[in-house]
C-alpha cells in the first residue's frame, strides 16, 4: 500500500490538516492517510505535569477521531501518542519501514518544515524511509520551494515531491484563542470537533 503520514500535535486538528491529507490522497494515489498525534513533541516546551499532559493528549486524540471518523481512508495511529518521552520522526519512520516492509510511505509536511528539516533530530535518517510531500500553499514561493527541494535531493538523496494544496489561513493557535474567548470556530474545524471543544470547555483557561 501507499500510505501518507500526517504528524502533529493537532491541538486541535482543523480543516487545513484535513485538506492536506485529502489532496495528498488524491494527487499521489495513496491508499490511506495515517494521522499521528504527538504526545510529547521535542520542539515544544511545557511546564505541565504528567497528568495534565495525559489529559490534554486524550482530548487531542478524541478530536482527531471525530474529525476523521467518516473518511474510510483516514486512520488514527497512536504510535507517537505518548507523554513519557519525546517522539522523533526518524524513529517513527524507521519503525514503520520495519513493520510494513512491503508498503511505501509518504511523509506530509508544510513549507516551513521543509526549510527547517536540517534542524530535526537525525534528519538524514528520515530520507531513506519515505517520499516527502512538501505542501506548497500558493504559487508565489514555488521557485524557492523548488530550489530547497533540489538542494535536499542533491545533498542528501532525498525523495521529495511538491504537494499543491489550497491556501487555508487557519492555525490551531487561532482556534485556541477564539475558543478561550468564547468565540465561534465554525468552519475552522469539523462540526464534531467544534462540538467537542464546546462540550469540554477546552482552551478556556488559556
Amino acid at each position: 500500500m501507499k500510505i501518507g503520514i500526517m504528524g502533529g500535535t493537532f491541538d486541535p486538528i482543523h480543516i487545513g490538516h484535513l485538506l492536506l491529507g485529502e489532496f495528498a490522497y488524491e494527487d499521489f494515489g495513496l491508499d490511506e492517510i495515517w494521522f499521528l498525534p504527538n504526545g510529547n513533541p521535542p520542539h515544544k516546551d511545557t511546564s505541565a505535569n504528567v497528568d495534565e499532559l495525559k489529559d490534554a493528549l486524550d482530548h487531542r486524540v478524541e478530536m482527531v477521531k471525530k474529525a476523521i471518523e467518516d473518511v474510510p481512508y483516514f486512520h488514527l495511529n497512536l504510535c507517537e501518542a505518548v507523554t513519557d518521552r519525546h517522539s522523533y520522526t526518524y524513529k517513527t519512520m524507521r519503525m514503520f519501514n520495519r513493520l510494513y516492509p512491503n508498503d511505501q510511505f509518504f511523509f506530509i509536511l508544510g513549507a516551513d518544515s521543509l526549510f527547517s528539516i536540517e534542524r530535526w533530530m537525525y534528519f538524514r535518517e528520515i530520507f531513506p524511509t519515505c517520499t516527502i510531500l512538501a505542501a506548497m500553499r500558493d504559487d508565489k514561493d514555488a521557485d524557492e520551494m523548488k530550489r530547497q527541494i533540489r538542494y535536499l535531493r542533491e545533498r542528501y538523496g532525498a525523495d521529495i515531491e511538491l504537494l499543491q494544496a489550497p491556501l487555508v489561513e487557519i492555525s490551531s493557535t487561532t482556534i485556541r484563542r477564539r475558543s478561550a474567548g468564547g468565540r465561534s470556530v465554525r468552519y475552522m474545524v469539523p462540526d464534531a470537533v467544534g462540538e467537542y471543544i464546546r462540550e469540554h470547555k477546552l482552551y478556556r483557561g488559556q
